[in-house]
């Protein structure tokens, strides 16, 4: 009978680029400057990788359709190498085939890749959901990722009677407390504190949302090389980062059909938390989870994603938010390295991103951000739109505890 994968697998390193408008390099300098970091972390030679997993999303600004530009780039030793793609959960989805092959005893060490060049498209934001010639531009021809995400934020002020103003005030919240973080990161695309006079005072774009509740996107890459951790032991690492869970969950059509719900929360990531923490062994994420890294594409969908993972109760999550209850010296931090919104958003390296501030603290490195002995940390991927969309998450901590 299954079991899950908790503990059976360990990060023996990780490596991150500084993210933000890279226009001195490509996809494979990127690719090159994360690797370099994350194998003299792991301690290993690059012949020991048996296999590898590539996650870039756009192929019209990143590295073409197949996996064959990771394995040149790295000049691997003629291993396995899948390309994978998943909306923003893309990274996330190349760590999950990686830590499933060792796992399952398939290989020893194997690597996981993202990387994405989102600036080369000289676009402030996502490309469009709703390309001309596609099946999208007939029937949402005017469809756009603020406009949707717009639509969640009203829908939950609805359901729960939250006041227009409360609930802008607790969006600008999130993204204040996402700015403080970002400038202690010296990998970060933005670093800058925002007051919450300046987000509220922001032009509007898709009411209520303004300026500073969107993230931009950036360039960048990071990886992971894992392995079991009795393989780590005898590489000689003695503070070892395992797997605790590691879920996926789809949309299957329910929320288009506008049944039961209410479109003011996601539906995959309720589902994807609890087959999660069932995985770890939480049994009350409130109190054990001690940091988090979420998909804060737009400020109300952190702010949802709160409740969604059992953290908030259903209609608090606003109040814990005003509470500072997320913030970086709270009970629950949240986007300690300034997330999707100031680190930057790469969708092919934004997942793998998440769990190497994960990593960081855990190991005691995250410099002046660094957070008093965590224990779990908590990465949630979030691909697509409100009503169809794609929900990765992945706990991480001390192996053995």
């Amino acid at each position: 009978m299954a079991s899950g994968i908790k503990d059976k697998v360990a990060i023996l390193g990780m490596g991150c680029t500084r993210f933000g408008e890279r226009w001195d390099v490509g996809a494979e300098q990127l690719m090159v400057e994360a690797f370099e970091e994350c194998i003299m972390d792991a301690g290993i030679e690059k012949n020991q990788i048996q296999a590898a997993w590539f996650g870039s999303s756009l192929v019209e600004v990143g590295v073409g359709k197949s996996a064959i530009p990771l394995s040149m780039t790295l000049r691997l030793p003629n291993i396995p190498v899948t390309r994978t793609e998943n909306y923003c959960a893309t990274a996330t989805e190349a760590f999950r085939g990686a830590v499933y092959a060792v796992a399952s005893g398939a290989y020893d060490i194997c690597l996981a890749l993202g990387v994405e060049k989102l600036k080369d498209t000289g676009y402030g934001g996502l490309p469009s959901f709703a390309k001309e010639g596609t099946l999208a531009s007939l029937w949402m021809p005017n469809l756009t990722a603020p406009g949707c995400f717009a639509q969640l934020a009203v829908a939950y002020g609805a359901k729960y009677h939250v006041p227009d103003d409360e609930l802008k005030r607790a969006m600008a919240h999130v993204s204040m407390k996402s700015h403080a973080n970002g400038v202690l990161n010296p990998k970060a695309h933005l670093r800058k504190a925002v007051s919450m006079d300046e987000i509220i005072a922001a032009p509007i774009i898709a009411y209520p949302l303004g300026l500073y509740d969107c993230c931009g996107v950036s360039d960048g890459a990071a990886c992971a090389i894992v392995t079991t951790p009795e393989i780590a032991r005898s590489l000689g690492k003695t503070d070892i980062v395992s797997v605790k869970a590691l879920q996926l969950a789809l949309s299957n059509g329910y929320e288009s059909a506008f049944n039961e719900w209410d479109g003011e929360h996601f539906v995959t990531t309720d589902k994807c938390s609890t087959m999660a923490y069932e995985e770890a062994g939480i049994k009350n994420p409130r109190e054990e989870i001690s940091m988090m890294e979420l998909h804060d594409c737009f400020s109300i969908t952190e702010l949802v994603t709160y409740e969604d993972l059992h953290i908030s109760e259903r209609g608090h999550a606003w109040r814990d938010t005003l509470d500072g209850f997320y913030d970086r010296d709270g009970k629950l931090p949240a986007q300690i390295d300034g997330g999707l919104k100031c680190f930057g958003h790469p969708i092919g390296a934004s997942g793998l991103r998440m769990i190497y501030e994960m990593y960081l603290q855990l190991l005691g490195r995250a410099g002046e951000r660094q957070l008093p002995n965590p224990r779990y940390g908590l990465t949630h991927n979030l691909g697509g739109l409100p009503f169809q969309n794609v929900c990765a998450i992945s706990i991480v901590g001390r192996y053995g505890e």
